[in-house]
């Protein structure tokens, strides 16, 4: 990382802030007086040589008929920020601008920083003059009365002030997400007082705590964040249900107890989202496409922390079989729970059905790769994982290849990852000649063949018949209309007869 800067420069002002934006502020200052500051996150990004996400700007009161005016003038949208702060954002042409006053009656911008949440977002600088006469200013006084910029330079996150988390609960959440997207660690002193304070953190609304987490989860360092957070008790009062995950022993097929599995298993996400190609034969590019989004990212590291989430509530030791330690139908377990956490959470529908698909369906590349390795593996059986997972495919192959590499016991298959890789290039192979040419071809039969030359009544008995159809040609065992509906005529009968 470049070392942070001791200053900001009017070159690097002019680089963030915009002509237009630099001439409304101008026009602002002289119609609502200063003095106005730059603070925050903005600030430390600036000494951090990171471009800021958004502008942060600060006055004494007002903030929000700053923000009117500049949306007044720009055309830009205005958002009020917050129920009582005198906050709001004006966005215009993809660009943000933050205004806040003063918070809690401060009297000076000293007094404001010092009720920041950390160090490192406790900095100003006054813009003002630079705004006025641009060419005149060549550095800017950083303002820093809590001391982030040493901070920044030793990669520390340190709480502002004593009452920092006591202030906002959220805190405690937000000091371990700064340390993954900073890649700082947190200074002892305020990691002591998270672990003191951790019971705070069921105040906040799940959704500040959830944009938190998944912060963490798309950072590259979720791993090492995760650990820490577990160590300090604050993942407890998050995700209690991991707890239970703690000391509890596993078959010999691993190495670490079922918490630690599942701490090894993200730490492995995040090694092959980094690398796809260390670990699968075919389809890497694909495969760093699919896992490179951020939203995607979080998705799969969680999927990789709750997988085996349902261990615990399903552990047997089973004494008919040798003593032996099971976890029968942990995958579909775990799901269910994780759906639970998932309403908890506030996760949208999509987030919850795509994180539970692939803990429920987690050991079926295992189970598969077990029927290859007997050289027992149908074109059926293929076929119905893709129709199965579809898109989430991939998804499943990276989770099940972390927990392969997470799990390095005494009696663990020997070669696993480089037969999931294979297993994962099979099932790429059947897809590419037996499932997409379907797909994309017109349908042999359709609904109105089922009604008009079957005399069936539309109802749920449609669609499964017709994906059955469907399933038969990918298989080659259907080629015309014909087939196709003396099939239908086949399943349909056999349904009746159930009935």
């Amino acid at each position: 990382m470049t070392k942070p800067g001791c200053h900001i420069t009017g070159k690097q002002l002019a680089s963030l802030v915009p002509r237009w934006l630099q001439a409304e502020l101008r026009l602002l200052l002289s119609e609502l007086g200063g003095p106005l500051y730059l603070a925050g996150g903005v600030v430390r990004d600036l000494l951090l040589a990171k471009k800021p996400a958004d502008i942060d700007c600060t006055v004494v009161c007002g903030a929000r008929i700053w923000a009117q005016r500049l949306a007044e003038h720009t055309g830009g949208a205005y958002v009020p920020l917050g129920r009582e702060e005198d906050a709001a954002r004006v966005v215009r042409g993809g660009l943000s601008v933050d205004f806040s006053a003063f918070r809690l009656g401060a009297a000076t911008i000293e007094a404001d920083l010092g009720l920041r949440d950390l160090s490192c977002n406790a900095m100003a600088v006054q813009i003002d003059h630079w705004l006025v006469n641009p060419s005149d200013t060549d550095q800017l006084a950083l303002l820093d009365p809590i001391g982030g910029l040493p901070d920044l330079q030793t990669r520390l996150i340190r709480a502002a002030a004593e009452s920092c988390f006591t202030d906002d609960p959220l805190r405690l959440l937000r000091a371990f997400r700064f340390a993954a997207t900073l890649g700082f660690a947190i200074e002892q002193s305020t990691f002591a007082r998270i672990r003191e304070q951790r019971r705070l953190i069921v105040q906040p609304a799940p959704e500040r705590i959830t944009h938190e987490l998944d912060a963490i989860m798309s950072s590259g360092n979720a791993w090492t964040t995760v650990r820490s957070m577990a160590q300090s008790g604050l993942l407890w009062e998050l995700i209690p249900e991991l707890v239970a995950g703690v000391d509890m022993e596993q078959p010999q097929s691993h190495h670490l107890d079922v918490f630690g599995h599942s701490l090894e298993a993200l730490k492995q996400m995040e090694r092959i989202l980094a690398s796809p190609g260390s670990w699968f034969q075919t389809g890497a590019a694909e495969l760093q496409m699919y896992g490179g989004s951020s939203h995607m990212r979080t998705r799969l590291c969680w999927a990789a922390l709750l997988h085996d989430l349902g261990k615990p509530p399903t552990y047997m030791r089973r004494a008919d079989k040798d003593n032996r330690i099971t976890f029968y139908h942990h995958d579909h377990v775990g799901a269910s729970m994780v759906a639970e956490l998932a309403v908890r959470f506030r996760w949208s529908n999509d987030d919850r059905e795509y994180i539970s698909s692939l803990v429920k369906h987690h050991m079926r590349p295992f189970f598969l790769a077990n029927v290859v390795r007997d050289g027992q593996l149908t074109l059926r059986a293929s076929i119905r994982l893709l129709r199965k997972m579809g898109t989430r495919l991939p998804g499943l192959f990276l989770l099940a290849m972390a927990d392969s590499l997470a799990g390095k016991g005494e009696k663990s298959v020997a070669g696993m990852e480089e037969e999931l890789s294979a297993l994962y290039s099979h099932l790429q192979a059947v897809h590419r000649d037996h499932v997409a040419p379907v797909v994309k071809a017109k349908a042999l039969v359709n609904g109105h063949d089922l009604i008009a030359q079957l005399g069936l009544t539309p109802g749920p008995l449609f669609k499964q018949i017709l994906r059955r159809i469907e399933e038969a040609q990918m298989e080659g065992r259907v080629h015309s209309k014909e087939q196709g509906l003396q099939l239908a005529i086949d399943i349909a009968s056999a349904i009746q007869r159930d009935e």
